[in-house]
């Protein structure tokens, strides 16, 4: 691990609080909440080299958690994950490897903030059937692939990309989508880290409580989204602080 970032250790104490918090909302509906943690790092001052390995550390866990609630619930189909993993994988290691000067690791991160945030407001309504046909596989693994490049890149596990993208098109149904989202990011978050680890190695050093925080949350969140499919209210006030957060970052100047 790498020496603490010079944050407040008040600040990192509530950072643990506001991590819990996001892993059990995300995990509710399938994802395992990098976007939240990235989002509350960056409020708090953490640097940017450990934001992102710290944050596919904790996705991994969560995703973790999420996939086998979901799964066991019947909320999967390897038949949607497939065709978008098979790309988004490789690539996801290709973008973690991938050293971005923080000018443009901020901005970035910010973008993807501000569309996390929107793909919470979101509410569609998904398919309660299976669809008839499976994602055109040309498109599967087009999509894919980009996804998880920009998975790498960001340190974020890919689902705020893939969910909107299954629903949109009625590929999946919503209760399916939360399931193949939360394997997506497991399989992405675990190439994005092997990817960033070997060309950084840098993890905050509260990333042993906040790794347990994360756990404690994503079984919390995923044990009622699998069952309920999380609840509008709590996603807009987290969907407040990504906004918060992405537009702080689109405006940093270093």
């Amino acid at each position: 691990m790498t020496g603490a970032t010079p944050v407040d250790a008040w600040a990192l104490a509530a950072l643990t609080a506001l991590i819990f918090l996001a892993a059990a909302l995300y995990a509710s509906v399938g994802h395992a909440g990098a976007s939240g943690y990235l989002a509350a790092m960056a409020l708090v001052g953490v640097a940017p080299a450990q934001m992102k390995p710290t944050a596919l550390v904790l996705n991994l866990l969560v995703a973790s958690v999420a996939t086998w609630r979901f799964s066991r619930a019947g909320c999967f189909s390897w038949r949607v994950l497939w065709p978008f993993a098979v790309t988004s994988v490789p690539m996801a290691f290709v973008g973690g490897m991938l050293a971005v000067p923080s000018r443009v690791y901020k901005p970035a991160l910010g973008a993807v903030l501000v569309v996390a945030a929107a793909r919470l407001l979101w509410s569609p309504k998904a398919p309660e059937a299976p669809p008839a046909e499976d994602p055109p596989r040309a498109l599967a693994l087009a999509s894919g692939a980009v996804i998880g490049l920009l998975s790498g890149l960001t340190g974020v596990g890919g689902g705020i990309f893939l969910s909107p993208l299954l629903v949109l098109t009625g590929w999946a149904s919503l209760a399916v989508t939360a399931g193949v989202s939360a394997a997506f990011i497991l399989l992405n978050s675990a190439a994005g880290l092997l990817g960033h680890l070997s060309s950084v190695r840098g993890l905050h050093p509260w990333t042993p409580p906040w790794a347990v925080a994360a756990l404690l949350g994503g079984a919390l969140g995923a044990s009622y989204g699998s069952r309920h499919l999380g609840g509008p209210y709590l996603r807009r006030a987290l969907a407040l602080v990504l906004v918060v957060a992405g537009l702080k970052l689109l405006a940093s100047r270093s």
